[in-house]
């Protein structure tokens, strides 16, 4: 199966692969990638390169040079341009609300494109499991309502489409991307989103300091937001997209013009700017 573009290896050993290429600055023999992961020295080259073949597969991180050797094809997602990239805006509604592994049984997701909302996707997804009573009872779905829904398998290459190269962004993003890589995972084994991702919570917390507590309904009051309903996929991710617009205005009033710096600034509590320091890698691995 072809591997699709913003899917990359969930493999434990073609992440070492990259920071080794990383370390390496961006490159090296198949035979050092053998000796250092696999644990292999002294593999003569042909046999080294079939088995880093092996390895990365059809992986877009990597690609093989002429002299044999892998090199890692950069991508500086951090220097993505804030005016002129696109975000999907997403919200997942699972039978687990924080611990894994847990079922979606929702999602929706809106395009931020230019400061706009442009585009919708939303649907319920059957879990193949019975929805907790207090998922039940928080969300409103119910076991009956999924009962003919799809499941995940059968919308992931519609969501894949949908999503594309764009940064995706949640309320919580960690929880949710979890819970979607898990899914892709099922449908694509050993495979996550390749996508960057960006926290409303983290930035509300460094753009509205004084704020106290940044729960969605918070952050959406703070702006004014309305959510109805609450608890459902689509309202909660328009309620982000909304969020996400006016902590992009805010940013570009301070100048901020790139993902990476969005990560790394934050206004202080006398509301000047201030800019957190944190190493990132220059590029995706």
């Amino acid at each position: 199966m072809e591997l699709r573009r913003n899917l990359i290896s969930d493999s434990l050993l073609v992440q070492e692969t990259a920071e080794l290429l990383h370390a390496h600055g961006g490159s090296a023999t198949a035979a050092t990638v053998v000796d250092a992961v696999f644990k292999l020295p002294n593999i003569d080259s042909e046999l080294a390169t079939h088995l880093v073949s092996d390895l990365i597969g059809a992986d877009p991180r990597f690609e093989f040079l002429e002299d044999g050797s892998v090199k890692l094809v950069q991508s500086n997602l951090d220097s993505l341009p804030l005016s002129t990239t696109d975000f999907v805006v997403m919200d997942v509604e699972a039978t687990g609300a924080k611990l894994l592994p847990c079922r979606i049984i929702e999602i929706g997701a809106y395009r931020v494109s230019d400061g706009k909302i442009v585009a919708k996707f939303e649907t319920l997804l059957n879990p193949g499991t019975p929805i907790p009573r207090f998922i039940a009872g928080l969300t409103g779905i119910s076991d009956e309502m999924v009962s003919r829904a799809p499941v995940f398998a059968d919308i992931a290459d519609d969501w894949l489409d949908f999503a594309g190269d764009s940064v995706l962004v949640a309320h919580n993003a960690p929880f949710d991307l979890r819970v979607l890589d898990q899914e892709i995972g099922r449908a694509f084994p050993g495979q996550r989103m390749r996508n960057t991702s960006l926290c409303t919570i983290t930035l509300a917390r460094h753009l509205i300091p004084d704020l106290g507590r940044y729960r969605l309904d918070s952050v959406a009051g703070h702006f004014g937001i309305e959510i109805n309903p609450r608890h459902r996929a689509a309202s909660d991710a328009l309620a982000t997209a909304k969020i996400l617009i006016r902590l992009l205005d805010t940013l570009d009033e301070f100048g901020v013009a790139d993902i990476g710096s969005a990560r790394k600034f934050r206004i202080g509590g006398n509301g000047q700017p201030r800019t957190r320091q944190t190493p990132q890698l220059a590029f995706d691995v």
